[in-house]
């Protein structure tokens, strides 16, 4: 088995407004899967992929998705618990945006919010990101407990390990090893199969993402199970895929950059072939050559801030 470093603390490195409004909410479910050990993930098809630790401690989730969705999100909860619902201890949030901690102030009367201290000080304050501006989310949202580098939480009989990568997809990204069930939440600085968000405008970059990535693939067991911010559940050889394509691409799109090309220039040079499929999904090819470009040239752009990403 591969080291554990990478989340130790020596290791780590140095979108729409509010969450979407209940209408259009309703015909939202949620399918549950059991990921390995004490470790299950809820995926509605709607935001952030929500990790799932279930136990003789009770409930311990990652994100909560939007506040609509707070009793659909119990109801799974009693699903894997063999009841009619289920409330969590804990709710830790691998990033600010709101399709991650929408459901902060619905489970926050009975549950530890945990996050990165930056995730406090960004759901706190204004954010503006061009002309898109956010508003500070109600104080019960906020996390209660934050940290700089990481901690530990010791629950359901096992560690669960949290690690802040920098400016990867935000100034903010928590990454989580459930140390006994061997399983990785990534938050956004994954999304499988597909190009990423990255928000520059919240300390996010191109670069970073790539160096996030490079250090798990250097030092994670590769038979860990990862659950990605966006999309199905994936192994090493998907995150490998994932960090080829974001490595190629920002070596091409920093070439066209030394040769005097335009931000226009790269989306019409596009991708190759093998990258082709992946903007079909809330990033698109163009979208991401122009997140590149801007990051590589120190830009930050006016967003999507669609999607529910706050």
């Amino acid at each position: 088995m591969c080291s554990l470093a990478f989340l130790t603390l020596a290791a780590v490195p140095t979108l729409s407004a509010r969450p979407l409004i209940a209408q259009g909410f309703s015909d939202v479910e949620f399918e549950v899967t059991h990921v390995a050990g004490n470790v299950w993930v809820l995926d509605s098809g709607r935001g952030g992929n929500i990790g799932v630790s279930y136990g003789e401690d009770g409930f311990l989730i990652i994100d909560d998705q939007f506040a609509p969705l707070a009793d659909k999100i119990r109801a799974a909860l009693g699903e894997i618990a063999g009841g009619d619902s289920g409330a969590p201890e804990f709710v830790l949030n691998t990033h600010w945006h709101g399709d991650h901690t929408g459901g902060n102030a619905e489970f926050a009367p009975d549950a530890t919010i945990i996050a990165h201290e930056n995730v406090r000080v960004r759901l706190s304050t204004e954010q503006r990101r061009g002309t898109n501006v956010t508003p500070p989310a109600p104080a019960e949202a906020w996390p209660v407990i934050t940290f700089h580098d990481g901690l530990s939480i010791h629950f359901n009989g096992e560690e669960v390990r949290v690690r802040h990568l920098p400016d990867g997809h935000t100034d903010g990204d928590a990454v989580v090893h459930f140390l006994s069930s061997n399983v990785v939440h990534l938050g956004d600085d994954f999304f499988a199969g597909r190009f990423p968000f990255v928000d520059i405008a919240s300390g996010g970059s191109v670069e970073g993402l790539e160096r996030a990535i490079a250090h798990v693939l250097e030092n994670a067991p590769d038979d860990v199970r990862i659950i990605p911010g966006h999309g199905p559940l994936s192994d090493m050889n998907d995150l490998r895929l994932y960090h080829r394509m974001i490595v190629e691409t920002i070596e091409s799109v920093r070439g066209q950059i030394a040769a005097g090309g335009s931000v226009d220039d790269v989306k019409a040079a596009g991708v190759s072939d093998e990258w082709d499929g992946w903007g079909s999904g809330f990033i698109s090819t163009d979208r991401w050559l122009e997140t590149v470009f801007l990051s590589l040239s120190g830009s930050e752009g006016d967003g999507p801030m669609e999607h529910g990403h706050r």
